[in-house]
């Protein structure tokens, strides 16, 4: 989903700049800026992830205003560069939308919360839970921390989305439901596909460009 221009005002919106502001400076100083420096193979990296992810959210269907869906693809993001990077990559990503003039510029905060802050912090906090709590196997590390985990950041965006639209008034939650909810079901299982095509092809042809993945302890030792 993502907020149109006009389509919520007041005390939240204001909320949301100061929670994404917050979240924006926590990932800015915490992102590995002295490898990134040093690592253009990683500066290439950045860049071109951050375009096919803007590309990717050009793509949306809906049908009112702030209920489009699209592929998030934060999920690979994140566990390519870390949540630090997955939450500014998929920003400008989020701004270069709106500098294109297919996001509002008052919607941004929230826009950044539903679909980059959350399911990046989501998919990093869920694979670390699988790395803790499940064997060090390379389908586990696929199917549960990649698929899985992917279609549950998309199901999450979609229904802090939903609150805020239901929250503020901005539609009943019927018709959120008829338009969104039902539809989540059928969402869900593409985005873990695309993020799992695109994190398989990297593990067993550039494993170095995932961050979160060690080929050592998912492959080697196997």
């Amino acid at each position: 989903m993502s907020i149109a221009d006009g389509l919520i005002s007041g005390a939240g919106v204001w909320l949301a700049h100061l929670l994404y502001g917050l979240m924006l400076l926590v990932a800015l100083w915490r992102a590995p800026w002295a490898i990134l420096h040093r690592n253009s193979t990683l500066q290439h990296l950045v860049l071109g992830a951050t375009v096919l992810v803007m590309m990717m959210w050009l793509l949306r269907a809906g049908i009112s205003p702030g209920m489009s869906v699209h592929f998030l693809g934060v999920t690979t993001l994140t566990l390519m560069f870390g949540w630090e990077l997955g939450i500014l990559c998929s920003s400008l990503a989020l701004l270069g939308m709106t500098l294109i003039g297919k996001e509002a510029l008052d919607g941004i905060s929230i826009n950044g919360l539903c679909a980059s802050v959350i399911p990046a912090c989501w998919s990093y906090w869920a694979l670390r839970q699988v790395e803790r709590w499940l064997p060090q196997n390379f389908f586990v590390y696929l199917i549960i921390g990649v698929f899985l985990n992917a279609a549950c950041a998309a199901a999450l965006s979609g229904i802090a989305m939903m609150g805020v639209l239901w929250g503020s008034g901005t539609y009943s939650f019927y018709k959120i439901w008829q338009e969104y909810v039902i539809l989540l079901p059928l969402i869900m299982p593409p985005e873990g596909l695309l993020n799992g095509i695109l994190m398989t092809a990297m593990m067993v042809h550039h494993p170095d460009w995932i961050r979160t993945f060690d080929a050592r302890r998912y492959i080697d030792e196997q």
